[in-house]
C-alpha cells in the first residue's frame, strides 16, 4: 500500500480564468501562488497581457493564465486585449468562468456564455465574492447560471479573504490529466522580472490617479542593471500617457505624484524581488498610442496571440 502512494500519479495542466472586467480574476490569481503576480485596481481591465502563475504541490502543477476582461472591444488595443482572452479558451485544459456575485448577471456575461457553448474544454462556474451577499442569495444565482451552461462544477469563493479558494484547487487538480512538472516547484511565473516591474509600476498609477488616467498608460522599462556593489539593482522606467494634460497629471505639483507612485512601487519590487532597488521613473507623451498597431508592438501587446 505504501508503494502504492508513493507512486500516485502527478498531474499538471493549463487554466484559463475568463470573465468580464474587475470581478476578481487577478485577486483570485494571487490568491492561488501567496504573492502578487498580477496586479489589481477598482478599475476595470487592469490585465493586459496573460500573466501565467504556477501553482505546485506534491499531487500536481496547475500553470493559470489570467486573461484580459472580455468586454466590448474601443480600440486596437481593445481588440487585442478580447482576441487574447477568447484564443486560451480551447488551447488549455480547464476553463474557469469568474463571476461577481453581487452583479446581475448582463450583456457581458450572456457574451461570454455564448463564447462557451462553442467550447469543448470542460468549464467551472466561479461565483467570486461570496462573503458579501447573503447566503440565501447564492442558490438562485446557481440555478440561474445552470440554465445557461452545462458546468463541470459551481464553485463558490471570496478571492480576496481566500474563502474556499483551497478546495477550488483540489477540484481544478482532479481534472487535470497526469502530466510532467512545467517549471520548478519554487516558481510562481514565467514572466521575466521586466514585465513585473512595469506591472507593480502602472498598478500604482491606476491606485493614485483618476479616472482620465487609467487606460492611458503604457509602461516600460528601459533599463535594469546591477550596481558595482552588486547590492542594488538599478530600474530604469517611462510611463507613457496620450495627452500632455496627463502628463501634468502624473508628475503633479512639485513632482509629488510622481514620487509617490515611484515609492510606492520600489516597496512592492523591494518585497518581490527579495533585493535593494533604485528606482527611475518618467513620464513620455505618445499621441494616440492605444490605436497604432506599432506603438502597441513596441509596448509587446502582439507578442503572443
Amino acid at each position: 500500500m505504501d508503494n502504492q502512494k508513493k507512486k500516485e500519479t502527478f498531474k499538471s495542466g493549463f487554466v484559463s480564468i475568463i470573465g468580464r472586467p474587475n470581478v476578481g480574476k487577478s485577486t483570485l490569481l494571487n490568491q492561488v501562488v501567496g504573492q502578487k503576480v498580477a496586479i489589481m485596481s477598482n478599475k476595470p481591465q487592469t490585465t493586459r497581457n496573460q500573466i501565467r502563475a504556477v501553482y505546485t504541490s506534491d499531487k500536481g502543477q496547475l500553470i493559470f493564465i489570467d486573461t484580459p476582461g472580455i468586454h466590448k472591444a474601443k480600440s486596437k488595443l481593445g481588440d487585442y486585449m478580447v482576441a487574447a482572452a477568447e484564443n486560451t479558451l480551447n488551447e488549455v485544459d480547464l476553463v474557469l468562468f469568474v463571476i461577481d456575485a453581487t452583479e446581475k448577471r448582463g450583456a457581458g456575461e450572456d457574451y461570454i456564455l455564448e463564447r462557451l457553448k462553442k467550447v469543448n474544454t470542460p468549464v467551472f462556474l466561479v461565483i467570486n465574492k461570496i462573503d458579501q451577499i447573503h447566503p440565501e442569495e447564492l442558490l438562485p444565482l446557481i440555478d440561474e447560471y445552470r440554465k445557461h451552461h452545462d458546468f463541470k462544477q459551481i464553485v463558490p469563493i471570496s478571492a480576496l479573504q481566500g474563502n474556499n479558494t483551497d478546495a477550488l484547487l483540489q477540484s481544478i487538480l482532479l481534472e487535470m490529466p497526469e502530466g510532467p512538472m512545467y517549471y520548478p516547484a519554487d516558481q510562481v511565473t514565467d514572466h521575466p522580472e521586466r514585465f513585473i516591474v512595469a506591472e507593480l509600476i502602472r498598478e500604482k498609477v491606476l491606485h493614485l490617479t483618476r479616472e482620465e488616467i487609467p487606460h492611458s498608460i503604457a509602461v516600460t522599462v528601459e533599463e535594469m542593471k546591477r550596481g558595482e556593489n552588486g547590492k542594488t539593482l538599478y530600474i530604469y522606467a517611462a510611463i507613457y500617457v496620450e495627452r500632455d494634460s496627463q502628463k501634468g497629471i502624473l508628475i503633479g505639483k512639485r513632482g509629488d505624484m510622481l514620487k509617490e507612485i515611484s515609492k510606492r512601487a520600489r516597496m512592492d519590487m523591494e518585497r518581490l524581488l527579495g533585493e535593494k532597488i533604485f528606482l527611475e521613473v518618467w513620464v513620455k507623451v505618445k499621441k494616440d498610442w492605444r490605436n497604432q498597431e506599432r506603438m502597441l508592438r513596441n509596448f509587446g501587446f502582439y507578442e503572443e496571440k
